[in-house]
């Protein structure tokens, strides 16, 4: 099953596509956000090439497990995106995964690396593999 998953900003969304086998993911180009609105069409070229079975949104949270403020965007970007495409959207956690993305990449390439737009994505890859490895847990 081929798992498209988004890590939604409002400037940026990162973009990583993966698979439940193996439960990896590779990521993608960012999609730019520009006035709240999301590139529509770069989103319906990943959707009309890659045909994913369900989308991955984090869902942001804070340590303590409350809503962060944006999670009514995000909210909204999923009811959109599910009226557009008609694909299961799941939110998931996202807690961690932008620091823990920041940190793969700077061990990778020190400050250099520290690209926001790869950044993003790559906090799109490890929701993806998260939500992926907990669903298998939860299945047996």
């Amino acid at each position: 099953m081929i798992i498209l998953s988004l890590d939604f900003g409002t400037k940026n969304i990162g973009v990583a596509i993966g698979q439940q086998i193996t439960c990896t993911a590779n990521t993608r180009d960012s999609i730019k956000v520009k006035n709240g609105i999301p590139d529509w069409g770069k989103i319906s070229l990943i959707i009309n090439n890659w045909k994913p079975k369900i989308i991955i949104i984090g869902k942001p949270l804070n340590m303590n497990g409350s809503y962060q403020n944006i999670i009514k965007k995000i909210k909204r970007f999923a009811k959109e995106l599910y009226e557009k495409f008609y694909i299961k959207i799941k939110l998931y956690d996202e807690r961690l995964t932008t620091i823990e993305a920041k940190s793969i990449l700077f061990k990778i390439g020190g400050y250099k690396k520290l690209n926001k737009n790869i950044i993003d994505s790559l906090s799109a890859a490890l929701i993806l593999e998260s939500w992926c490895l907990n669903y298998k847990k939860n299945k047996k």
